[in-house]
């Protein structure tokens, strides 16, 4: 299948690896113009390297905190006018309720919620007159599944969740859509902290909270990346103008809801 979206640029926020880079290796592959993200500039060379071994368009790289003004400042001087939006950050750490204190609570709503919503509003106008845009968010299973040591992450996800929910039915009438994907047990690096959270909250070993992860899913056994970038890719193709405000679950069928 052809997605169509040979040409279209691509900004990729927080994707020098994991998700973000998953997502970013798929509509490069398809021949969109990317413009990947991340704090660690050494890191973000070594991406674009790997991305431009099979991506049809160029690749460039911006090292900044997507987080402060300046960091997303310095993304849209580098893409001003993007086809393709990805929100994503780093989630913040897993906490019971009584365990987080007050900057905890700020910083991850400004990483979380604010700052993913800034971007769309610096992007969504343009995205309007040319009458095409897709705006991405990788949020969390704790959306719609919170748990008791994710308060942090559901509270911050669940208002973007709403914020653009609202704001989706304006848009897509101008072919601009915006879903959110809700990744549960991929297999990259937020697992491997999730786990080692376990070891300490449940006094377990870390061979014994990676079994634990494996067996919360499904399809026992945990989602490759590539699954995710796929998903992503089609989220942005010209096939998916039809579909918006939608939330994901990318999670081995594990969701227990119905809607």
């Amino acid at each position: 299948m052809d997605l169509n979206i040979l040409g279209r640029t691509a900004l990729l926020c927080a994707s020098s690896s994991g998700l973000g880079f998953a997502c970013a290796r798929a509509v490069a592959e398809e021949g969109a113009n990317v413009v990947i993200n991340g704090r660690d500039t050494e890191k973000l060379e070594k991406a674009a390297v790997e991305l431009s071994k099979t991506a049809k368009g160029s690749v460039e790289f911006v090292a900044a905190d997507v987080t402060t003004d300046e960091g997303r400042e310095a993304l849209l001087k580098a893409c001003p006018t993007p086809d393709i939006l990805l929100n994503n950050n780093a989630g913040p750490s897993a906490k019971m309720f009584l365990d987080t204190q007050p900057d905890d609570w700020s910083r991850t709503l400004n990483g979380n919620m604010v700052a993913p919503l800034l971007l769309v509003h610096a992007v969504l106008p343009e995205m309007i007159n040319r009458k095409f845009g897709r705006i991405v968010n990788i949020t969390s299973a704790m959306v719609t599944t919170p748990r008791p040591h994710h308060t942090l992450s559901a509270g911050a996800r669940a208002g973007l969740t709403a914020s653009l929910k609202a704001l989706s039915f304006d848009v897509v009438r101008h072919n601009v859509t915006i879903n959110n994907m809700l990744p549960e047990r991929l297999d990259t690096n937020r697992q491997h902290q999730m786990a080692n959270a376990a070891m300490k909250r449940e006094g377990i070993s870390y061979e014994e909270a990676r079994r634990l992860q494996v067996e919360s899913i499904a399809a026992k056994r945990l989602g490759r990346p590539e699954e995710f970038g796929a998903v992503f890719a089609f989220l942005c193709s010209t096939h998916a103008g039809f579909m918006s405000g939608q939330n994901l679950h990318l999670d081995g069928g594990s969701y227990p809801g119905l809607v």
